[in-house]
């Protein structure tokens, strides 16, 4: 600190002239680098301020329960319901008057999952339902992808990372700093300070604007898919005293979606989630409700979302296994190997026409695309 002053003190003395002479040459230059200066400031606390909200949520949601734990089990429902007169009133709306729908009652499309997941990358998911049956499975870098529907099969996989977590805190760790690398340490955010929100709770805004919506859209590659989190507008209201977060609204106009969610907590533990969800096609309320087994990790995971057409509800439950050690599958007798982006495409077109039964009722869902992953 002794040093830091001097320095600081010689550093304004010589810059004095210079900022002088420039400020009488371009009297509007001073006032843009102060505001220049002042959202810097502005966007570097936002930032710091995400940062300790991120380090709060990996430490009271996660923390030391998920330590020396590698794997989870998990198994449970999914399902879709949608009913007759939303159908047909999407069909009519869609044909402008000229077409009539002809749907005389509701339908289901129901999903079973069961699977083991490990924190160094391994796992073995057995999906039922009916847009197929699939076991996908990998130990190391070997494993299979296997459709019971093509009795076919590919070990042509994705491979895990190179250094993966051996337990489940330092793999939840790693997912944080994910979202760290993309709001707080990317420049792809522009960061500031919003209101005070009327709870109390202090508001961060960032935002990387996206492209108009595009209704026209019916598929995208699977980047987009799972990567629509790294643009649009995010707003946060953390707690001041916990940082843990209250409330979030999420904006992607390019994907469509727009939502809010509430946080509620038990013992610094989220124990729901009260979701409004205003994205385009799919608006309508949703909830997450989460329980907790003795040793304080998540036994089950359920929720809901209800859409202008129908509802889709899950329901997960989840065993932690201190002591499990994978085990290396083989593909069923008598079924046949196919090269990866073979059997990709086979199981692409197959999902693109459920997809598409969805997109005729009134679901907004995207499909796939076969060009691009």
């Amino acid at each position: 600190m002794t040093m830091r002053i001097p320095v600081l003190m010689a550093a304004l003395l010589l810059a004095g002239p210079a900022v002088q002479a420039q400020t009488k040459a371009t009297p509007k230059a001073k006032s843009a680098e102060k505001a220049q200066a002042k959202e810097s400031m502005e966007a570097t606390f936002a930032r710091q301020s995400l940062d300790q909200v991120l380090d709060a949520v990996n430490a009271a949601w996660f923390g030391e329960a998920y330590e020396k734990i590698p794997a989870v089990e998990l198994e449970g429902n999914l399902s879709i319901q949608f009913t007759a007169a939303a159908a047909n009133a999407k069909v009519e709306q869609a044909g402008q008057g000229a077409l009539k729908g002809n749907f005389t009652q509701g339908g289901t499309i129901n999903a079973h999952l069961k699977g083991t997941y490990f924190a160094n990358a391994d796992f073995r998911t057995e999906f039922k339902g009916d847009f197929g049956t699939l076991l996908y499975t990998r130990t190391g870098n070997k494993g299979f992808l296997y459709s019971k529907e093509l009795n076919a099969y590919t070990t042509k996989i994705d491979l895990p990372p190179t250094r993966p977590p051996q337990y489940f805190r330092t793999w939840f760790t790693e997912c944080v700093n994910d979202i760290k690398a993309v709001y707080t340490k990317g420049t792809m955010f522009k960061a500031t300070l919003g209101r005070e929100d009327a709870s109390g709770g202090q508001t961060l805004v960032f935002n990387a604007p996206t492209g108009a919506y595009d209704a026209k859209k019916r598929e995208q590659s699977m980047a987009e898919s799972l990567g629509f989190w790294k643009r649009g507008r995010l707003e946060v209201v953390f707690d001041k005293a916990t940082k843990l977060p209250q409330k979030m609204n999420f904006h992607n106009e390019a994907q469509g979606i727009r939502t809010r969610m509430t946080f509620h907590y038990s013992g610094g533990r989220p124990t729901s989630v009260t979701l409004e969800n205003q994205s385009r096609g799919m608006e309508g309320p949703a909830s997450l409700t989460l329980s907790y087994n003795n040793q304080g990790r998540i036994d089950r995971l359920a929720g809901q979302m209800g859409f202008p057409v129908g509802v889709l509800k899950f329901d997960l439950g989840m065993s932690w296994l201190p002591n499990a050690r994978p085990v290396a599958s083989i593909p069923p007798v008598g079924s046949t190997k196919k090269g990866g982006d073979e059997l990709e495409t086979l199981l692409l077109v197959n999902l693109a026409g459920k997809v598409l039964d969805l997109q005729k009722v009134g679901f907004n869902l995207r499909s796939v695309t076969l060009t691009s992953k």
